[in-house]
């Protein structure tokens, strides 16, 4: 179970911390030069509150297309309650109402503004984000290792505390409980949310637990060069988002390389005693070791 308690203070109080000043700049910077056809994003995804769970897709792989479609293939019904719960907050304008109501073109337009959105906000700083999002990964790898599931968890965030069967989040809103019913948990390591935790609203989806990447975890140019050095830049990449883990598949989509060299490179890391495989049905999970956690620290 999941335990959503208001914080000590029963306020929500701002903090300033070294990740919200490095984004905030970044984000008002790309708040002011938004091409016009994607500043409607701005009323889905509100700076603060509530926004519309189905932005934030668990369907699909890591590579940019695919979440745009998860996004666009949610159900007719998921997509009006999640923008009915938006437009109670927000007043929303006649074409968000269209998109509530499964409008094809308005779904069309959407898609489109998140691509160019991403164009503007996102590409300019993805390696980066992805640098630092797998490190992250990398490092809840090792914590798993270390301490087991109990304490990989409990090492989220500051807000989270877990006693046996329950994990506890500080949160600003209203106590709830979010019964997990054997559905698992889906982490979402994020780089921009930089408070505390969120949980997804809706239960009846797979729960998620969107947790902001750690204030201290820091991806020097260095080190990076320094890796690409000892394996080669398309192997140290490849360790990299096998940290994360991933399968044979996704881990060509992200290197963008034939599935071959993928597996290749794959081998080449367990050889060297850096990954781990395990076949699961028609696919091979890639893992990184304990050896391949610690040299990407």
């Amino acid at each position: 179970m999941v335990t959503l308690a208001r914080d000590s203070s029963g306020t929500c109080s701002s903090q300033k911390t070294s990740k919200s000043s490095a984004v905030r700049p970044y984000s008002a910077a790309v708040r002011a030069t938004l091409p016009d056809d994607t500043r409607w994003l701005m009323q889905l995804a509100p700076p603060v509150g509530y926004s519309p769970d189905f932005l934030t897709p668990t369907a699909g792989s890591c590579a940019v297309d695919a979440g745009i479609e998860a996004v666009l293939s949610t159900p007719a019904e998921s997509l009006r309650a999640d923008l009915e719960q938006l437009d109670r907050r927000h007043h929303l304008d006649p074409r968000t109402h269209l998109l509530a109501g499964g409008d094809v073109a308005t779904l069309d337009s959407l898609g489109d503004a998140l691509r160019a959105y991403h164009g503007h906000a996102l590409a300019p700083i993805w390696d980066e984000v992805r640098a630092v999002v797998d490190a992250d990964r990398a490092v809840r790898a090792r914590s798993f290792l270390d301490s087991g599931c109990e304490g990989m968890l409990a090492s989220l965030h500051p807000t989270i505390s877990w006693t046996p069967s329950v994990l506890s989040i500080e949160s600003r809103f209203p106590q709830r409980d979010v019964h997990l019913g054997g559905q698992g948990l889906v982490l979402v390591p994020s780089y921009f949310c930089w408070e505390r935790p969120i949980m997804l609203r809706d239960q009846s989806r797979t729960p998620v637990l969107v947790y902001p990447i750690a204030r201290d975890l820091h991806v020097t140019s260095t080190g990076k060069r320094s890796l690409e050095a000892l394996l080669g830049r398309t192997r140290a990449a490849a360790l990299e988002v096998i940290a994360g883990g991933c399968t044979t598949t996704e881990l060509a989509r992200r290197l963008g390389i034939s599935a071959a060299s993928a597996s290749a490179h794959a081998s080449v890391l367990r050889d060297a005693g850096l990954a781990v495989a395990q076949r699961h049905r028609n696919s091979v999970l890639h893992t990184a070791s304990a050896l391949g956690v610690e040299l990407l620290a």
